[in-house]
């Protein structure tokens, strides 16, 4: 008999893998970090191999911790990080790290695509905004300025399709993947001809597009040793991590929005058909053939948040430290002093440039509104409430399209804080449900994998898996004080577009020259 199942994540920063019961209760888990190599400026790489390495060893390590001989393992299902970028030769073997999305070496390539190559019409086809995060704009690069890297190469693919061409020998691309490179008609399910032939590359140099629920066999007998699963065990190609954690949240139902806060961050909501912005500002990947998933993504979510704790709150760490506490509930409980709007200090988060809703690589971070009568706490809580602010403007572009929702599903890493939580709540006006699971890709995966496999007869079984475990509503006083300072927060960066372009021209120079 087989009982279980295994969701793998391949992310940014780690690899987890989670088994789950048929009920959707994870029974293990287990996880392997790998380095992000940044060589140059802007560059953002992962080592492909490292990356396999991880992948096998999170699913063996996995089994073993929950005790479970891989008989009894029904399938395994993936998620991944979107928009890495691979070139590998003939024989499969990487020409390149794999360039991430967080990678902005062709952010000067984006703007010639937009203008010279019909950028936004490109965007309306395939629903991937124009911005360096894109293979599409990571070719146009490599082709430019690394063409010894462009010219031998066979295959384009993301690290997902790397992995899966070591374990079974062949490219496979998932629907939802192929979504997000900036190459795949939406409304075709197929790589769109005129991109390919704009940038010059063929169909036979990237991979073969394939619905989410599709199932390979025959584990390279090596691996299947490795990872103690017969060498027949299913593996779900599976989606990207964003519309799996829509799925894992069980935010799939017309008028539920998702929001993630991680290192980065998100809002995302289901769609029947692909829908993309007249203005640009949110993408549309695939869940399925029949549901996608629209929204924004941000850069700067949880990891301003630890930029806080190591740049300006040395105090504050070593009295966590003397207090055996975590230096982040230290700085929540500070921020928790000040009230609703740190007294008119609005902090815009960009300190790695941003995705939606400006899709602007070279935005910067800034405290506006700085008065004597401001303390480090106003900053503390200033920089929070910035955060959810610049994912609160995401979500007005979302409603331009969808409506106002009716449900919003919250997880990440900063789910955890009851204090985010509320600042959620009182920013969007709107009461906040925090799911059970904060494996939610890996739930994803494994939902969608149990649904391809005619195991469950509706991805909304998804529902009987998905508890909830926080319910905040909005407080009205605080949410009135958001309403008068949301107005500003939105329109200052969209004043200072040449501002921003300017001092990063400017950093740029004086960085290099320090180098």
């Amino acid at each position: 008999m087989t009982h279980y199942m295994i969701g793998v994540d391949i992310g940014t920063t780690s690899t987890k893998a989670v088994l789950f019961n048929r009920d959707g209760q994870a029974l293990s888990r287990f996880g392997v970090e790998y380095p992000l190599y940044t060589p140059v400026p802007a560059a953002a790489e992962q080592d492909p191999d490292e990356i396999f390495e991880a992948v096998l060893m999170a699913i063996r390590q996995c089994m073993v911790k929950a005790d479970i001989p891989g008989e009894q393992v029904s399938f395994v299902s993936f998620s991944s990080a979107m928009h890495s970028l691979i070139v590998v030769d003939g024989e499969g073997t990487p020409l390149t790290r794999s360039i991430t999305w967080a990678d902005n070496r062709s952010s000067g390539y984006t703007e010639a695509i937009k203008q010279d190559l019909g950028g936004h019409e490109i965007y309306l086809r395939t629903g991937t905004p124009i911005h360096p995060m894109s293979p599409l704009s990571k070719l146009v690069w490599l082709k430019a300025e690394h063409a010894e890297l462009f010219q031998p190469g066979v295959k384009f693919i993301s690290i997902k399709e790397y992995v899966f061409f070591r374990l079974f020998g062949q490219y496979v691309i998932d629907y939802s993947i192929a979504s997000a490179t900036g190459l795949f008609n939406l409304s075709r399910l197929n790589w769109d001809e005129e991109v390919l032939e704009l940038i010059g590359i063929s169909r036979d140099q990237l991979s073969v597009p394939v619905p989410t629920t599709h199932s390979v066999t025959g584990l390279n007998e090596e691996y299947a040793k490795v990872t103690g699963l017969p060498a027949d065990t299913p593996f779900i190609v599976g989606a990207s991590d964003g519309v799996l954690s829509n799925l894992g949240v069980n935010a799939i139902e017309p008028g539920t929005v998702a929001v993630t806060i991680g290192t980065s961050g998100a809002i995302r909501a289901v769609t029947d058909k692909p829908m993309t912005d007249p203005k640009g500002r949110i993408f549309c990947y695939a869940l399925t053939d029949k549901l996608w998933v629209i929204g924004g993504p941000v850069n700067n979510g949880g990891m301003i948040f630890r930029w806080l704790r190591d740049e300006l709150a040395g105090a504050e760490v070593e009295t966590a430290r003397r207090l055996g506490r975590d230096p982040y509930d230290v700085l929540t409980d500070i921020a928790a002093q000040v009230p609703p709007g740190a007294s008119g200090l609005l902090f815009h988060p960009y300190l790695a440039g941003e995705r939606a809703p400006l899709w602007d690589p070279n935005a910067r971070g800034s405290f506006f509104g700085l008065g004597m009568h401001h303390k480090k706490e106003h900053m503390i809580r200033s920089v929070l409430e910035g955060v959810i602010m610049n994912l609160y403007s995401v979500l007005l572009a979302l409603e331009e399209l969808i409506g106002r929702p009716t449900r919003i599903q919250a997880t990440g890493g900063f789910a955890r804080s009851v204090f985010w939580r509320q600042m959620l709540a009182d920013i969007f006006d709107q009461e906040v449900t925090i799911p059970e699971s904060f494996e939610s890709s890996c739930l994803g995966a494994v939902v969608l994998g149990m649904y391809g496999r005619g195991e469950i007869s509706s991805l909304e079984d998804v529902k009987h898996m998905v508890g909830s475990i926080h319910t905040h509503r909005p407080n009205g006083e605080a949410t009135g004080i958001y309403r008068e300072l949301l107005p500003s927060f939105i329109r200052i960066p969209r004043l200072l577009t040449e501002e921003y372009e300017k001092i990063a021209q400017f950093q740029e120079k004086h960085n290099r020259a320090a180098d």
